[in-house]
């Protein structure tokens, strides 16, 4: 009996969701009801999904508006009237049409018009399929409009938005947000009336009793409207379903490109390979996934012919047909990488592949998918209020001064000191949080469906400009869809950039190929490289928390480095189980601890759990889970589920299971934590491999070309540091840093033998129009002789040119920069010269007498640290007092156990608690030397010494070592003072 019901994906109007709405209408006693949200359909299927759950019929539809304005509201009869009018929606958002007066003529769907809006605009003819609405506040008019006699073209239109008074309450609030204006200065006209709430069915027929042709006529449209999806686990998968059009030619295809890679992967034996290969193929055919390799395959192939470098990960890198491909570098049988991670007949949902591209090529890949498939679009996801987003949005409703709202942010404040106004937000923004605040772009998804996207919901289009789906990768799962991650990193970009740097820097250099990888594993100087942890720049290897693990097992080789790849998350370090598997590899006699079941089924890992694969294991073989529950352990804690319920029947037979197998609790209670320890963290084994492939790729540039590697990890946004510490890390491998110049610099570094000349992108205050005009004028014309030429050739401001000058970018002249600051302005300084303009003849400069000036090395650095952010010297050159300590890095060894007193300049600091939920942190710095050292401070000393920014640090700690890696116990430390800027003394 309801038309025109709206969860909160009627986006900042709606107040409830969509299971909430199907709640209510239980309550009420509804047994069928149609879901139309304003302009977007997200919740649709899902509010289908669960609709049997509450025993009621589903309905589904679309409230049509431009803005608040209601026009009609549309409701699919079938299937094809639900595409139908996402199709029709879809068209509208993507060209930001409005939505017109009249509704279309579309198959399986009925179209309401709203009573108010057939009275304004004295609407007289409608279609078979067209009907108007009535609601219960309409009811007061019916009687005495022409509309009346309508007999068989008036239905029930009851709106339901709210629930309760809070409901509507939060409504306005919501609408005020939505029209960022004072809640004050909310119009009527923005907000919906107050009685669009549901009715016990029964009260609703009470209501238009008088009228039983409008009952009448409602009661027949409902009977017509039906819609369905296959929600069952097990569904077929809604993806395209063949590559070449035809499922016998896609498997000849696949199973043609893997016999054609056998012998280039496996050249020196392939009958196991062969063996493995069969048994995934067949696997792969019963399971219907063969186009799914299909596309990976294609997608991959496209990026090679372009020369684009990718990375296939995740629980993909399992499957020896995904290495045949070249979807993924990881040798499974190498890892022992079981394909059943991968892919088996119990699990729910289908295989999952990563691709990584490089930032700079991930677009071409989106365009080139987008063009070579029929359906596609990108998945969405939904940001949704968060505390700090709604205290400060609801702040600006009700119109707190800015200070009381970063107050409320930023919780400092004493509760029982609040004014009403500030209790009303949080009071609100407690029920305003969580809701959906708009729909976005997912980091990584595409969907390639096999039935246009609009069969499933409307599409609307982002900046990126490509269709996006209006609902999240959950809803998509749960209806057979399953996305295509193609990722863009940094780090890939750093290695193509690399060779490309080396070709013009290094031309004697050929023949290398950066897809041996199998060398770069057994290299000597790498793997050497790995063990003292001297990975700066290199892809996941680089951080302190990495280098500190790398140390402590005295990683050396690429087995160790998978191990380390996953060890590093969250989930194992904060279980305890990071220390535990340390511990174990130092001292095999410890191993003795381990559960002797948990030692035999990964003894590779010391019984420790470290991988995705390790939790599925575990609850196969420990606790006697099928591989079916064992799935949803994976899911779970791949923060992929959707139910909680599930996740929690499957932890209560665990439990059970390991009960009748004579288990201890607290044996049983241990390894559930650790697996619990894993949510939305852990990495499948393949995964790890596939990062320790391109770390390997990394580190073999740094340790061979580390010149040219440093260039192009400083082109491609550096990492986990700061530029100005890969400047440093160049200047400590051998390079000569030059600030920019007019002549040897572009917008990004370049490097010539040894010396890198930093790119005109780090001047911040430099426009890039400016840096343009100067780089088309010396690739058309030469480089420039003079200042003088270059003010002849460049159109360019005083304030511009200032700026290359005092950044030393005229050093190649000779003269100093004070004297061509001055020159600058005798011939700047008083005109103005438009782009337009341009000189047919020299005009000769007026000679003036200039004092003779000298600029100091104090000068120099300090117009770089405000121009570029840093100084090119040491910054120890730049204290204000000389150190009063000698102590270096070098010297933490003999000085074990012992206090120091040493100067660091503050590299970065990381935040984190102890285990009693204190505040602490962990430091690394540079010492006099330029080398790196490691500090920590806890509780007491944190709460005592803080960081004050970047800068120098006088420490007082103690050397402590632990697994071989030796660090700094802060006792106390001081930021010690620079000089003061020579520029503005005296």
């Amino acid at each position: 009996m309801y038309l025109n019901c709206h969860s909160y994906y009627s986006l900042r109007f709606g107040t409830f969701s969509e299971v909430d709405l199907l709640e209510l209408a239980r309550e009420n006693h509804v047994t069928q009801l149609a879901l139309t949200d304003i302009n977007n359909t997200s919740a649709c299927l899902n509010f289908i999904r669960k609709a049997s759950t509450y025993n009621i019929k589903p309905i589904v539809g679309i409230d049509f508006r431009n803005g608040i304005n209601q026009q009609f509201v549309g409701i699919a009869k079938n299937n094809e009237g639900f595409r139908q009018l996402n199709t029709w929606l879809s068209e509208h958002l993507h060209l930001e049409r409005p939505i017109p007066q009249q509704a279309p003529d579309l198959p399986g769907t009925v179209f309401i018009y709203p009573f108010e809006k057939v009275l304004l605009h004295g609407m007289e003819a409608f279609k078979e399929h067209e009907y108007i609405g009535i609601s219960v506040k309409d009811l007061r008019k019916l009687p005495f409009s022409k509309y009346i006699g309508y007999k068989d073209k008036l239905i029930v239109l009851q709106p339901v938005t709210f629930r309760s008074k809070r409901d509507y309450n939060a409504h306005r609030l919501l609408r005020a947000i939505g029209n960022n204006i004072l809640l004050s200065k909310l119009s009527t006209e923005e907000v919906a009336s107050e009685d669009e709430k549901m009715y016990p069915v029964e009260n609703l027929y009470q209501a238009f009793r008088e009228y039983p042709f409008i009952l009448e006529n409602t009661d027949r449209l409902f009977p017509q409207c039906s819609i369905d999806f296959d929600f069952t686990t097990g569904k077929q998968s809604q993806n395209q379903q063949t590559y070449t059009k035809s499922e016998q030619d896609d498997y000849r295809l696949l199973e043609k490109l893997c016999l054609e890679q056998i012998s280039y992967r496996y050249p020196d034996g392939q009958q196991q390979a062969l063996e493995r290969m069969w048994k995934e193929l067949e696997l792969i055919k019963k399971m219907s996934f063969v186009s799914y390799f299909l596309i990976n395959y294609d997608i991959v192939r496209y990026a090679k012919a372009q020369g684009y470098f990718h990375v296939g990960r995740g629980s993909g890198a399992n499957s020896i047909v995904a290495y045949l491909l070249g979807i993924t570098d990881v040798d499974p049988l190498e890892l022992d990488l079981y394909f059943e991670r991968f892919m088996n007949l119990f699990r729910s949902t289908p295989p999952d592949f990563d691709i990584d591209f490089s930032w700079r090529d991930r677009e071409d890949m989106t365009r080139y998918i987008f063009e070579r498939f029929p359906h596609v679009a990108l998945m969405g996801t939904y940001v949704t209020f968060n505390y700090k987003g709604v205290v400060r949005e609801l702040g600006k409703v009700f119109g707190l001064p800015k200070e009381d709202i970063d107050r409320l942010s930023e919780r400092q404040f004493d509760h029982s000191e609040l004014d009403e106004v500030s209790r009303l937000v949080l009071r609100y923004g407690s029920l305003i949080t969580g809701m959906p605040n708009y729909i976005s772009v997912h980091s990584s998804g595409i969907i390639i469906s096999e039935k246009p996207l609009q069969y499933f919901t409307t599409t609307f289009l982002p900046p990126k400009g490509y269709p996006t789906v209006q609902f999240d990768m959950h809803i998509a799962e749960d209806v057979g869809l399953y996305k295509f991650d193609i990722l863009g990193q940094r780090g890939l970009a750093k290695i193509k950039e690399t060779l490309e740097i080396i070709r013009y820097n290094r031309p004697e250099v050929t023949g290398m190929d950066i897809h041996d990888v199998q060398r770069f594993k057994k290299d000597r100087k790498v793997n050497g490289m790995l063990k003292r942890a001297q990975c700066m720049g290199c892809f996941y290897v680089e951080s302190p928390a990495m280098r500190m693990l790398l140390k402590k097992l005295e990683v050396d080789n690429y087995l160790g480095l998978v191990a380390a790849s996953s060890i590093i998350r969250p989930g194992v370090a904060q279980s305890g189980m990071m220390r535990e598997y340390i511990l174990r590899h130092h001292d095999p006699k410890r191993m003795k601890q381990a559960h002797p079941v948990l030692l035999d089924i990964m003894p590779d890992t010391y019984g420790v759990m470290v991988y995705q694969e390790d939790v599925i294991k575990v609850a196969h073989h420990f606790a006697g889970l099928t591989l079916a529950e064992a799935d949803v352990l994976r899911r779970g804690m791949s923060g992929k589920y959707r139910s909680r319920d599930e996740f929690k029947a499957v932890e209560e037979k665990f439990i059970s299971n390991c009960r009748q197998k004579g288990y201890e609790d607290s044996v049983t209670l241990e390894v559930w934590k650790q697996i619990e320890s894993f949510a939305g963290y852990a990495f499948a084994k393949g995964h790890s491999a596939s990062y320790a492939v391109e770390s390997y790729q990394s580190m073999f540039l740094r340790a061979y070309f580390p010149l040219e590697f440093m260039t192009a990890v400083l082109n491609n946004g550096g990492g986990f540091y700061r530029p100005e510490i890969y400047i440093h890390e160049a200047r400590m491998l051998g390079a000569t840093i030059h600030s920019p110049c007019i002549n040897r610099s572009y917008m990004e570094n370049r490097i010539r033998g040894k010396d890198i000349f930093l790119g005109f992108g780090y001047l911040k205050d430099l426009e890039d129009r400016a840096v343009q005009r100067i780089l088309k004028e010396r690739e058309t014309n030469g480089i420039f002789t003079s200042l003088e030429d270059f003010i002849d050739r460049v159109h360019i401001s005083i304030e511009q040119l200032s700026i290359l000058i005092r950044m030393e970018a005229f050093g190649f002249t000779g003269i100093d920069k004070y004297e061509l600051l001055w020159q600058a302005h005798f011939s700047l300084g008083h005109t103005r010269r438009f782009e337009s303009q341009y000189q047919l003849f020299k005009v000769k400069q007026n000679s003036y007498e200039i004092p003779v000036l000298k600029t100091t090395h104090l000068e120099a650095a300090f117009d770089q640290l405000e121009l570029l952010g840093f100084a090119l010297c040491s910054p120890f050159d730049l204290l204000l007092e000389p150190p009063q300590s000698n102590r270096l890095t070098r010297d933490f060894n003999h000085c074990l156990n012992h206090c120091i007193d040493i100067y660091g300049y503050l590299v970065t600091t990381k935040r984190t608690s102890s285990r009693y939920g204190e505040e602490m942190f962990f430091a690394t710095f540079l010492d006099q030397s330029g080398e790196v050292f490691d500090a920590v401070l806890f509780p007491p000393v944190a709460k005592q010494y803080r960081f004050r920014g970047k800068g120098i640090y006088r420490i007082y700690g103690k050397v402590v070592e632990e697994f071989g890696f030796l660090s700094l116990e802060v006792v106390k430390m001081r930021k010690e003072s620079y000089v003061q800027d020579p520029r503005f003394s005296g």
